[in-house]
């Protein structure tokens, strides 16, 4: 009769198995701080996530998730009783930009479809400032007006439902700072944004 029983030379030592699970243990941690925490959440320590374009995937997911959350919490307000529009906040409080139609530096329009979103950024340094203005022909939009840059991120200002708006934005660090618009209308619109000042370039991200 065959025996199938493993000699105890076959098995694995006790140093070997803590050796592997430390392994295993380092491996799970590096995919962590370079994959999940940069996809899921937007949240880049060694900017490898930026790199490999991890980090715009969470900051989407994430605007997704508030716009979802701002959606319901309209819905359960409707439900509830009619209530007062709440006013859609100015995107900076500095003076709004006062360039005519022919001063801007660069122009860009982007068509969205229904419930689709785009992101247009200009490079700038810390302290520059761009003046801007942007339309949302044809509709309304929600928007994100945020810069990013290697480990650091943040948010000027949001708002909801908003046709246009115009200002001037003071880049906080070195980076891309710009706009992140959805449509969440039931048709077509056009997001045309104008812009002049200190900044490298402006590109759709």
């Amino acid at each position: 009769m065959h025996n199938s029983k493993p000699l105890s030379s076959d098995l694995p030592t006790s140093r070997q198995l803590l050796r592997s699970t430390i392994i295993a243990l380092v491996v799970a941690i590096v995919l962590l701080v370079t994959v999940v925490l940069p996809a899921e959440y937007a949240i880049d320590p060694t900017g490898i996530g930026r790199v490999l374009g991890l980090t715009e995937m969470g900051e989407i997911k994430g605007q997704l998730a508030e716009e979802a959350e701002a959606d319901a919490a309209k819905d359960r307000a409707a439900a509830a009783g009619p209530s007062t529009p709440n006013a859609v906040p100015t995107a900076t409080s500095q003076a709004p930009a006062s360039n005519t139609a022919g001063a801007w530096r660069d122009e860009m329009r982007v068509e969205l479809a229904p419930d689709q979103g785009t992101e247009i950024k200009l490079v700038m340094k810390a302290g520059q400032k761009a003046n801007f203005s942007w339309t949302a022909e044809g509709g309304v939009v929600n928007f994100d007006m945020h810069g990013d840059g290697g480990t650091e991120a943040i948010s000027y200002e949001k708002g909801r439902g908003a046709a246009s708006d115009e200002g001037v934005l003071e880049a906080a660090f070195d980076g891309n700072h710009g706009w992140f618009w959805r449509n969440r209308g039931q048709a077509p619109l056009t997001v045309i944004i104008r812009a002049s000042g200190d900044y490298a370039e402006m590109k759709r991200m």
